[in-house]
Parts: C-alpha cells; structure tokens; sequence
C-alpha cells in the first residue's frame, strides 16, 4: 500500500508544478534578455534621435533612455550633446532624460524628463527637451513606490482576468492551456477591427470584441477540446497539444496582421495627476474600474449562482460532481466561453498598458499568467486573482531597483520561493494519496 504524504501534494502535482517551473525559468530568461545599450539599436529600423542643449552649448554625457512596446536602451549624448535609439516597431515610446547626469542647476523646464513619442510615418522622430536654469523635480523614494504601486494593482488587476480564466479552465479540466495567450491577442485583434478598420464607437466595439473572444471559446471547447477528453487523452497529451495550437495559432495572427504594432484609439492619452507623483490616464482609471467590476461579477457568479457553484464543486471533485447529477461538459463548456471573455477583455486592457497590439503580445505575460495561477494555488480562481495582484504589484516595484528590462525576473524567484515553502500555492490544499 502506498504511504500517505502528510506534507505536499500528490506527486502527479508535483510534476505539474515542476514542468510549470521549469518552462517559466525558460521563459522567464527570453522575457528578461536585456536591450544591449552598447549597440542603441543600430539594428533595427526605426530611430528616435535629439539635441541636448543649454542655451546654445552642447551637453554632453547625459544618459538618455527609451522604453516601451517590451523594449528598453539607453544612451548618453555625444561631445555635440546629440544622441541617437533605434527601436524595433512603429510605437509609441517614453523618452526619459536622466536630470542627476545634468550640470548643477539645470534641469528640464517644460514638459517632465519623461515624455512620450510616436513613431511617424517617416520611421523616426525627433525629441528634444526644454532645458534651462532652474530647481528639479525630485520625486522621492517613496513617491516612486506609491506610483510603482498604484501601477502594479492596474497591471495586476488587467492580468487577474487572464490569470482567473486560465485557473478555471485548469480547475475543471486539468489542462495547463499554454494557448491562452493566444486568447489574449484575439481580444485584443478583435478590438483593433472593430474599433479601427470598421470604424465603430468604442462602447460597440470592445464588447463585439469580448463577444468574439466568447464565441472562439465555444468554437475551441466545441472543436477540439471536448473531443479529444471524450477519446481519453491524458493530461500530458493535452498540454502538448494547446502548446502546439499555440504556436500555429500565434503565425497565423503574424500572417493575417503582420509583424508591426497598432494602437487603439486613446492610446497614449495624457496622465492626469492624482496625488503625490501619482498620474494615470483617463484610460488607466476605466482600465482599473473595469476590471475591478468584472472581477466582483465573477466572484459573485461563483459564490451565488448555480452554475458558479457547480463550477467549484467539479474543481474539488469532477467524478464526485457528476455523480450528484451536475452536467460537466455543460459547465466545461461555460467555463471555457467565460475564460476566453475574460481573456479578451483582458487583451484589450493589455493593448492600451503595454500601449499598442502585436501578434505576439499575449505570448508576452504568458509567463506572468502563469506564475500568478501557480502562486495563487492550481484551480483557484481566487487564488489566481491574489497571485496576479502580488505578481502585478511585484513588476512594477521591481523596477526601482533592478533594470526595467529584467523586472519579470522578480515574479519568478518569489514563484519559486514560495512555492519551496508551500507547494500547494498560497490558497491550495494539501492533498493525500494512497
């Protein structure tokens, strides 16, 4: 008789969540490979160039640094105080001239250190900053970790809806679908068409967009999924395959829209500040709303509702769940229409945060969907939502004290600590067998 494990999980847990660490430390090394400042993009196409001057005299040495679109380099300007960053897409970019490498009593009069740009039709553009005599903003350690916070509950927030979908689909089928990506560029796609090449007010378009994301989940539980659990696939099986629709999935996104980045309307909108060095968009602020309204909806849904509750009761106990008469395909399939909803309203959100859509952009958090499900405990979808926040909030303060460019590498060290100390996630439970 096999011995009964009084700490952990059961081992076929355990491989789940030694596959997952392994594939995110994968991950997590092509997300986190560093811009090389050295090359400022020479490489690439597009270019964002400037002047630094002081009444005429040319500054040199001070650091310039361009972010945006997943991309990040930096230079200093040159002894005729010129610089020059290549960049690999048409989008829009921050451009932040670092004061503390100014001469004393200079500083930038107009318009913050940190501006924002967009790529012309020509491929390049150029930014110049007022500077003059005069006392710099300083924004304290503290005033950054406010901003870094606020930040990172909108981020958080945007992915908990990824996150709680993935969790669900995980809970009642047991499927790790590394295609939810996918799901998220649909969203966002789907926005983008309906809102700019059909040209229809946003208030139709986003949900036209969340209503596609519903009916492709229809389609993929429909087409694919139910029948491959009715032929008995196992559970490694089945994870190869969403790997394997992932990928095919993803190049005919790139086929169909290309390889640039596009924008939905009121990207790059202009931050109103709050308080403090606090300023978020009026975008940033419906991000937030919305989200949070969504997230009580569905908590409400799964507390309350009949199908909600039986969604739960499969989590806990499939077979114990259809012999007490609950119809699992039929809320197999609702929890697939719901996980793909909610993955492209999250798509959409993601596409105003990053800000711009790619063919690519999903795959980009994939990494973070996951840790955040795994963090929060496998199957729950509240667990999904508290790991999404810490994740979220974990990025963008991370960023204060390690370059921007490797701040997702933060969310995988807590992952893997945690998950050291607790195997089961934060709101998992120990399991036992035999």
């Amino acid at each position: 008789m096999e011995s009964v494990m009084d700490r952990g999980i059961s081992s076929s847990k355990r491989a789940v969540i030694a596959v997952f660490v392994l594939l995110l430390s994968f991950l997590g090394l092509m997300v986190a490979s560093p811009a090389l400042a050295d090359t400022v993009g020479e490489e690439y196409d597009y270019r964002i160039s400037g002047n630094v001057k002081n009444e005429g005299e040319a500054l040199a040495s001070v650091r310039i640094v361009v972010s945006g679109d997943g991309y990040s380099a930096e230079v200093v300007t040159d002894a005729d105080g010129k610089w020059a960053i290549g960049v690999p897409e048409r989008a829009i970019y921050e451009v932040t001239l670092d004061e503390s490498t100014l001469p004393e009593g200079i500083a930038v009069l107009e318009g913050g250190a940190t501006q924002s740009v967009e790529i012309g039709p020509s491929g390049s553009v150029v930014q110049n900053f007022f500077i003059g005599e005069g006392e710099r903003v300083v924004i304290t350690l503290f005033d950054q970790l406010v901003q870094r916070l606020i930040y990172g509950v909108n981020f958080g927030l945007m992915l908990g809806l990824a996150a709680i979908g993935l969790s669900l689909v995980y809970g009642t089928t047991g499927l790790s679908n590394f295609s939810h990506a996918e799901l998220v560029t649909f969203g966002a796609l789907m926005a983008y068409a309906f809102g700019v090449v059909l040209a229809l007010p946003l208030w139709l378009a986003f949900p036209l967009a969340v209503a596609a994301s519903a009916g492709l989940g229809w389609v993929q539980d429909a087409g694919l999924w139910k029948p491959l659990r009715v032929r008995g696939l196992g559970l490694v099986q089945l994870m190869i395959v969403s790997i394997g629709l992932s990928l095919a999935v993803r190049y005919v996104f790139q086929f169909f829209v290309g390889g640039g980045t596009m924008q939905l309307p009121g990207s790059g909108a202009t931050k109103i500040p709050l308080f403090g060095a606090v300023a978020l968009s009026t975008v940033d602020l419906a991000s937030m709303a919305i989200s949070l309204v969504v997230i009580i909806l569905l908590a409400l849904w799964l507390l309350y509702s009949k199908t909600g509750k039986a969604t739960r009761a499969i989590s806990d106990n499939a077979a114990l769940a259809a012999a007490s008469g609950i119809d699992v395909d039929r809320v197999v399939r609702i929890v697939w229409i719901l996980a793909s909803m909610l993955a492209g309203l999250s798509g959409i959100l993601w596409a105003y945060f990053r800000p711009g859509i790619k063919w690519d952009m999903g795959e980009k958090i994939l990494l973070l969907m996951f840790a955040a499900v795994v963090l929060g405990g496998l199957g729950t979808a509240f667990g999904a939502l508290i790991g999404a926040l810490i994740v979220g909030i974990l990025v963008e303060t991370s960023a204060l004290v390690i370059p921007s460019d490797l701040k997702y590498v933060g969310a995988l060290v807590l992952l893997i600590a945690i998950l050291l100390v607790r195997p089961q996630g934060l709101l998992g439970r120990k399991e036992r067998i035999g």
